[in-house]
């Protein structure tokens, strides 16, 4: 990832302009600039020396009108960077506009004929969203155990084989932690111990898990060529920045009003841009991210999966943070991303529920025509159904239907049993001292048959 081009000092370019043409500088004072460039892009020095200036102006002129737009937006936020300079924030239209459709979108309560506001269906929705997240966002750190694989091993209950399999399990265990604590103020010994929870028998040294790093630690963010992108704050300032971190996170010590969305996204970057840990900061910031849209009441964040949106181009989510860091500390940038993250998130898992109300849809329809199976199955059989369909010879487990869908043992040992006893669409088989389900290579004639 090549380093953006850093942005001309603010006050050095206002004297360079005034005193090569005083009149035009006077006239760009009072003209009215706008933040954003005419298609609405808030754009970055570094992409705007690239373009042609409005007519009349140079780049600089251009850019010192933006910046004199931005100052007006500009809110000051109680977290300092490397420079002991305060970040800031800048809600342009565009981001006002996002989080009224996020609000709309993510809070509140609308039809109960959603699938994750039926309380029967939200836990397996939930679950689902949980391990989603726990694979990208181990994925996005270098672990390489494919989907099918991770699932099964969450599903399934079993333990991690390898290191790979251990960071989505931490991940998947993290998210849970999260919902457990979301009620409570966030504090640097709970920072602590979700970083101890996400590493744990992944880290080089075991004895990094859960403390933060020292000054002996030569930490750095380098691309994949090596090339160092970002060096983090010196280690002796750590408790210090978490501190401010959590004062924000809890909304203490502000007089100013920061959209919870926007407060989450922001949790994220401090927590990234601290860089507390050797190794775990990236999956740290974006928990932290859930359990603060969790815990001011944007329920429906947890559904979601921002980790996969970044995992299909994490150049732009690095560049985002790049910008914020090379120009003045403008988080808006930071920001402008992750709203586009989240929205397409939602879209992601919109499509994912449309699929699966078809799917059981779907199954429901075949089953129609026969008064034996005619509205006899639960939602959590009709998804086995129709997977069993899809996958013949595919063995089911009451631990696997237990984990996937977040019911007690009983009921899932209900559910299968019937289905095999009762419904004849399952093969029951003995497998050590418990039973195993399989799919019958002539189950959709068996439902035929019953019609």
């Amino acid at each position: 990832m090549k380093i953006p081009a850093k942005p001309p000092v603010f006050s050095e370019l206002l004297i360079k302009i005034f005193e090569s043409d005083r009149k035009k500088g006077k006239d760009l004072l009072l003209q009215k600039s706008k933040p954003v460039d005419k298609k609405g892009r808030y754009l970055h020095w570094d992409k705007l020396i690239h373009l042609a200036a409005p007519k009349g102006l140079t780049t600089e002129m251009w850019w010192l009108g933006i910046k004199f737009a931005r100052n007006n937006l500009y809110k000051t936020l109680t977290v300092y960077d490397k420079n002991d300079n305060p970040f800031q924030i800048g809600t342009s239209d565009q981001v006002l506009k996002d989080l009224h459709w996020l609000d709309i979108n993510t809070a509140g309560s609308v039809s109960s004929e959603m699938p994750i506001h039926n309380p029967h269906m939200k836990n397996t929705y939930l679950i689902r969203s949980f391990v989603e997240e726990a694979i990208n966002s181990s994925q996005l750190e270098g672990a390489s155990t494919t989907r099918n694989v991770a699932k099964a091993m969450i599903r399934q209950g079993r333990p991690p084989q390898n290191k790979d399999e251990q960071m989505i399990f931490n991940n998947y265990s993290a998210l849970q932690f999260i919902r457990e604590y979301k009620s409570e103020k966030i504090t640097p010994s709970m920072i602590l111990e979700l970083h101890k929870i996400l590493t744990e028998k992944t880290l080089d040294n075991p004895g990094d898990a859960g403390r933060y790093r020292k000054k002996s630690d030569d930490i750095h963010v380098v691309d994949a060529q090596g090339q160092i992108l970002y060096t983090p704050p010196n280690a002796d300032s750590i408790p210090k920045r978490i501190e401010q971190i959590c004062n924000f996170a809890n909304d203490n010590d502000s007089d100013i009003f920061i959209h919870p969305i926007l407060r989450a996204i922001l949790l994220h970057f401090f927590l990234a841009y601290v860089h507390p840990f050797v190794d775990g900061n990236g999956r740290t910031a974006r928990a932290l991210f859930y359990w603060s849209v969790a815990s001011r009441g944007y329920w429906r964040m947890e559904y979601l999966s921002i980790s996969s949106i970044i995992k299909q181009a994490p150049s732009q989510y690095g560049r985002a943070f790049l910008y914020t860091e090379t120009d003045d500390s403008d988080t808006t940038y930071f920001i402008i991303h992750q709203l586009e993250v989240i929205k397409k998130a939602i879209k992601e898992l919109q499509a994912f529920i449309d699929k699966k109300v078809e799917d059981i849809k779907s199954a429901s329809a075949l089953l129609a025509g026969s008064n034996q199976l005619k509205n006899k199955l639960n939602y959590r059989q009709l998804s086995l159904l129709r997977h069993a369909l899809k996958h013949p010879g595919q063995t089911y487990t009451v631990r696997e239907h237990q984990n996937t869908h977040g019911i007690v043992y009983d009921t899932a040992r209900t559910d299968l049993l019937k289905m095999a006893d009762t419904y004849k669409l399952l093969i029951k088989e003995k497998s050590g001292k418990a039973f195993v389900f399989k799919s019958p290579l002539d189950l959709e004639e068996r439902i035929n048959a019953a019609k």
